[in-house]
């Protein structure tokens, strides 16, 4: 809304100093700087509101250490990284923007879900929330509108050959040189490839020459599949004080500054990469977003005062999948979202292995000594702040691989 205003004061009136808003750097950091005080300053009346209105949060006996004392905690935290995550969305960034509406209604989306199921828990006394397949049902759903709106959307186009040109040379000597064009494309990026570029249409080439036209038969189930499973891995992530905020926080950065170079032709030139015009606006929702994040981790961090609960959790997900997606980095995020996966994979593997050993030995055994992969740690002995600290810290060299992929191949 602001950024219609001072456009409106930079060319009708001509005010100086109000031009400054066009520059999207400009803008992000007030985004940042923003969401950042939200959280903080407000975040403190959300908690308490959220304390009367629930009388704290119940826990599950698992003999885990420190669990007792986050009885009455309370949780749907969440919602301070949604609002102030929004509100500087909302006043900053250009709304006719078809990937920042996209990002708006993902958080809209997967908070909605969150909420719905952290408020079974909490007010109906159901501590199995919504269930399984209306979760999974709302992820699809929304993978479902991300994929056909980046599919068939005009407004989402890439420039492959952005420092390349295409010359004509006539009879007279003449040269013509023809700017790369823009097109649509399901092309995404292979990380640590030299030649990178990989186009899931590619997958339907022996249906005939006509393949690309179905080529959303690929890129849609795919697309869904992410945001599922990055949604799942940022909720199971999701349980103890400051991890999921601090991951997630460290891995929008760096997609932040995938998003910055892949929307700029001018590094997207030097780096050799795909061009993604338009995409580069949602820098401004990541640091919005960054801010909320960091904003939050004041009162999530040890002992935390609030819980984003899955209010928080699986929008934190839908973000980052939708996210790596629009700037066709999704290859990526086994490697940037390394946690989530592991977290996602030590539930599969311990699940599996004890079906399969109690069926062929008639007594379920385990691989870990309890699932998702923090828990294990903490049965192990490990204090949870040390736990997180060292999260983080393989998040940071993770997040710095994935950086390094933009020249590494």
């Amino acid at each position: 809304m602001l950024y219609y205003l001072f456009e409106y004061l930079d060319k009708n009136l001509d005010v100086p100093g109000t031009g400054v808003f066009q520059y999207i750097t400009f803008r992000s950091a007030l985004a940042i700087l923003l969401s950042l005080l939200i959280s903080t300053v407000f975040g403190k009346k959300i908690i308490n509101f959220l304390r009367r209105q629930q009388g704290g949060e119940t826990v599950r006996e698992l003999g885990l250490a420190g669990q007792n004392e986050k009885a009455g905690t309370p949780t749907m935290g969440g919602l301070i990284i949604i609002i102030a995550t929004l509100i500087p969305v909302f006043l900053l960034t250009k709304l006719d923007n078809i990937y920042i509406v996209l990002l708006i209604v993902t958080t809209l989306w997967m908070g909605t879900i969150g909420f719905i199921d952290d408020y079974i828990k909490i007010f109906k006394k159901d501590k199995d929330g919504l269930k399984g397949k209306f979760k999974v049902i709302g992820q699809v759903g929304l993978g479902l509108i991300v994929g056909s709106v980046l599919y068939f959307n005009p407004g989402v186009t890439v420039r492959q050959d952005t420092g390349g040109s295409i010359t004509y040379r006539a009879l007279t000597e003449n040269t013509i040189t023809q700017t790369p064009i823009e097109e649509k494309s399901t092309v995404t990026t292979i990380p640590f490839f030299k030649n990178n570029e990989f186009d899931y249409a590619e997958l339907l080439a022996w249906t005939g020459d006509d393949y690309q036209i179905l080529a959303w038969l690929v890129f849609i189930p795919i697309v869904i599949f992410i945001v599922t499973a990055v949604s799942n891995g940022a909720n199971l992530t999701d349980g103890i004080d400051g991890l999921a905020a601090g991951t997630s926080a460290i891995s929008v950065l760096a997609l932040g500054i995938f998003t910055f170079v892949s929307g700029n032709i001018v590094f997207s030139n030097y780096l050799n990469i795909m061009y993604i015009p338009n995409s580069g606006e949602m820098t401004v929702f990541i640091a919005a977003f960054v801010g909320a994040l960091v904003g939050f981790l004041w009162y999530n961090s040890y002992p935390a005062a609030v819980f984003m609960g899955d209010t928080g959790s699986l929008t934190i997900g839908g973000i980052i999948a939708v996210l790596a997606i629009a700037v066709r980095k999704e290859m990526l995020l086994p490697i940037l979202c390394a946690i989530f996966f592991a977290e996602n994979l030590s539930v599969i593997l311990q699940v599996s292995y004890f079906k399969y050993t109690k069926k062929r030995f008639g007594e379920g055994r385990r691989i870990f000594l309890m699932s998702p992969l923090h828990h294990h740690y903490q049965k192990k002995g490990y204090h949870e702040s040390k736990i997180v600290t060292r999260f983080w810290i393989v998040g940071i060299l993770l997040a710095i691989l994935s950086i390094v992929t933009l020249k590494l191949r």
